[in-house]
């Protein structure tokens, strides 16, 4: 198939150290493996890394706006992990989410949001309102949601690098695997509202 044969559809993902790839290299990182999973079942996909280690929902708040300069087709936004990390508290991590939400809203960026959990040593109600944030902000703005960045990979030592929170190359693979058909989705909802029609399915 040519290069050009289709319109590429250029999504962002702004996040933390989960999304920018800490510790592994480049093309390791989760946006470059789902990116690559995407394009296998022809999707004419590139996913952005706007991940930094380290940050936080109100670090995304201030690199919204430049995530969105570039005029994306779409977002994947993931973070939250570092809040949790830190014990911030719910209504303030809902806020910053929502104002990076809005902000994508006004630019007309439609959102793929990955929920995040607390780690179990903050407390079961804690835990609860910190997921409850995810899930409330996906069914309230009716957006596209994978429950939990981590899902099948947190706690596995197997999965992890030494640190135990952070996913070495196989957990990224295992986060992309798992996340790909809500990623399909959204990329097929993407390509809808540009009037492009779904990649023909490929024959072996």
């Amino acid at each position: 198939m040519s290069a050009h044969a289709a319109p590429q559809i250029r999504l962002v993902a702004l996040g933390d150290s989960l999304t920018a790839g800490f510790g592994l290299a480049a093309h390791e990182a989760f946006p470059v493996v789902l990116q690559g999973l995407l394009q296998e079942k022809g999707y004419p996909v590139t996913i952005v890394n706007a991940g930094i280690s380290g940050d936080t929902t109100a670090g995304g708040v201030s690199r919204a706006a430049p995530a969105l300069s570039g005029a994306p087709d779409g977002m994947i936004l993931e973070l939250g992990a570092n809040d949790g990390l830190r014990g911030f508290e719910p209504p303030f991590i809902k806020a910053n989410l929502e104002t990076i939400l809005d902000a994508a809203a006004a630019k007309n960026v439609p959102v793929l949001l990955c929920g995040m959990r607390a780690l179990l040593g903050m407390g079961p109600d804690y835990g609860a309102e910190f997921a409850a944030v995810y899930a409330d902000l996906a069914r309230d703005r009716n957006l596209a949601f994978y429950p939990f960045f981590l899902e099948g990979v947190a706690a596995d030592p197997a999965k992890n690098l030494p640190d135990g929170l952070h996913p070495t190359a196989a957990g990224v693979r295992e986060i992309a695997q798992r996340m790909l058909p809500v990623a399909e989705a959204f990329v097929q909802g993407v390509m809808a509202r540009k009037g492009l029609p779904p990649p023909s399915p490929k024959t072996p």
